[in-house]
């Protein structure tokens, strides 16, 4: 069993694991428990009522957070031409085609984002193996597939964030910095809650939404609540 510092037990203590708070009021809680040296990100961890096994039922996406993420966004875009062009001047971090999939095949993975004209999948899709399991291949449900991908660019420089469910149903996702206001910390984590709800797929039945929990990256959870 992990031991865990005097700093992370002194939170722990802090939190009433049985308790489910409202968003402000866990957020407030959390930002005054003893923290690191650096700004955490503030997380949510989404536990829906699907069957992870069955595809009709698993959940991927993006949204855009109206607060952003308070860090920056390492995005590379595959494109070339003028779609190229339009990349790098939005922003991109690296732009190219057939070279910069063979860069990535090679191990080079310092990049929050993939974003993919649709005629550069012949590249992309051979990324598979490397790109999947970091949870960065792209889709056009995340809008990181897209003929637009200047715009693109903009919205995950801007703070949006991709998300999908793992294999036990939950989905993972950062929601800002633990410096943030909270009012601007609940803005985002009800844009980003409502914006996942609205995606429930229709094989699901019951409860979509089931638990919530928030924390900080350093820090214990609070169970917060939303209605689904």
């Amino acid at each position: 069993m992990a031991k865990h510092s005097k700093r992370m037990v002194a939170a722990l203590k802090g939190v009433d694991r049985e308790k489910t708070y409202q968003t402000s009021e866990a957020l407030d809680l959390l930002k005054s428990l003893p923290g690191p040296k650096f700004d955490e990100s503030v997380e949510l961890a989404v536990s829906l009522g699907i069957d992870p096994r069955k595809t009709d039922q698993l959940v991927r996406g993006a949204v855009s957070l109206p607060n952003g993420l308070g860090k920056t966004i390492r995005v590379v875009v595959f494109a070339e031409g003028d779609k190229a062009e339009a990349a790098k001047e939005a922003g991109a971090d690296e732009v190219g085609s057939g070279e910069l999939a063979d860069k990535i095949a090679g191990g080079w993975l310092d990049f929050d984002v993939v974003i993919t004209s649709p005629d550069m999948m012949k590249h992309v899709g051979k990324l598979g193996r490397v790109l999947g399991p970091q949870g960065k291949m792209p889709s056009p449900k995340s809008g990181t597939v897209t003929p637009d991908v200047a715009n693109a660019v903009r919205e995950f420089k801007a703070g949006k964030v991709e998300f999908r469910t793992d294999a036990g149903g939950n989905v993972h996702a950062a929601i800002g910095k633990r410096s943030f206001e909270t009012a601007k910390l609940t803005e985002n984590i009800e844009t980003f809650l409502n914006h996942l709800s609205s995606l429930r797929p229709p094989a699901v039945k019951g409860q979509f939404v089931k638990r919530v929990a928030l924390s900080t990256s350093m820090g214990p959870r609070a169970w917060i609540s939303f209605g689904s």
